[in-house]
């Protein structure tokens, strides 16, 4: 893929570059990546972590109400997180292909889109999302096989909002509404069902704090891109309601993030652990401050530079990372000590 010898040889130091962010890769170091690291850029590995999350929510309440299937749970967690990085690559495609991402656009500037950029033609990087997309694929008929037809109509949602996410959904202002379903209901819920057999209400609404995690970062995602989105008409959630509103909004997800918690604590639907979440708060200090202010004319001299322009979803992804793991060791901590 791209210009330059196909490498042999295997570079964990890049694996862990696109597993902790966004890293920029130019086209000679492309050139010697390794087949996997190139895959690990162009998927965006680093947001993966947050779908594989979604699965290991599912499966700890699978284990909790002793109904664990690691088969089943191994293929949940490869097919969830195979087809969001199929998405992700299909997305940079898409806005290729449309002009999103030309004249030094936003997402070329905070980390590499290798068709943009040339690093990979559209027809390598399709090639490449339908490579990925078959254990997706498989996994999913496995399970519904497996599980029976109840699975069925969460497979065929994946496969829609896979294909139809980036267009028409994110240009109308739903990606946003359509993340908290995602990464809650269909993927926890979802996924529950998918290791059990059975459907579980507590388990679907129990994931709503996780899921409106990867809900904050799009929003500020989406914030920070407001000048580069809305002379190119693309209209997010955070363009048809404003700078302003959408900084707003999402510290009230954040909140709802926590008070959920509590909610749910109190009313007996989780147990006590599950408040360890509290340990992420102290980095609200960080980051109320940042939404309720304008973006900045220059990053602070403090600030990474190979972050910005990603402003508010930078500190909405860290946020994110240390609720969603949090949360994860409430649950665990839930079903395995209580």
């Amino acid at each position: 893929m791209g210009d330059g010898p196909l490498a042999t040889r295997v570079d964990p130091k890049v694996w862990w570059e696109a597993l902790g962010g966004m890293p920029r890769i130019g086209g000679e170091r492309w050139a010697g990546l390794d087949l996997f690291s190139r895959w690990l850029v162009a998927s965006r590995a680093a947001v993966l972590v947050m779908t594989l999350f979604s699965c290991v929510i599912a499966g700890i309440f699978a284990a909790s109400a002793g109904q664990m299937d690691w088969l089943r749970f191994a293929l949940l967690c490869v097919g969830l997180t195979l087809a969001h990085a199929t998405n992700n690559i299909l997305n940079d495609v898409s806005d290729h292909k449309r002009g999103v991402d030309r004249d030094n656009a936003f997402r070329t500037r905070y980390g590499t889109q290798p068709v943009e950029e040339g690093l990979m033609t559209v027809g390598q990087a399709r090639w490449w999302a339908l490579w990925t997309s078959l254990p997706a694929l498989a996994c999913g008929a496995t399970l519904s096989w497996m599980v029976g037809p109840a699975v069925i109509p969460f497979f065929i949602l994946g496969i829609l909002l896979v294909l139809g996410y980036n267009w028409p959904l994110k240009h109308f202002g739903l990606g946003e509404p359509v993340v908290v379903l995602v990464w809650g209901p269909l993927m926890v819920g979802g996924g529950y069902l998918s290791v059990t057999g059975d459907w579980s209400w507590t388990v679907a609404l129990a994931s709503i704090p996780y899921a409106l995690g990867p809900t904050t970062v799009l929003f500020g995602k989406h914030t920070d891109k407001i000048p580069w989105d809305e002379p190119r008409g693309i209209r997010t959630f955070p363009v048809l309601v404003g700078h302003t509103a959408a900084r707003h909004t999402t510290l009230v997800l954040v909140a709802l993030q926590y008070g959920l918690c509590f909610f749910f604590v109190a009313s007996g639907m989780l147990s006590w652990p599950v408040l360890v979440v509290l340990g992420a708060a102290p980095f609200l200090r960080d980051l109320v401050p940042i939404y309720l202010k304008p973006t900045p004319p220059a990053p602070p001299r403090e600030f990474p530079d190979d972050v910005w322009p990603l402003w508010y979803s930078a500190y909405a992804f860290v946020h994110c990372r240390r609720f969603g793991g949090l949360f994860v060791l409430g649950i665990a901590a839930q079903a395995f000590l209580v």
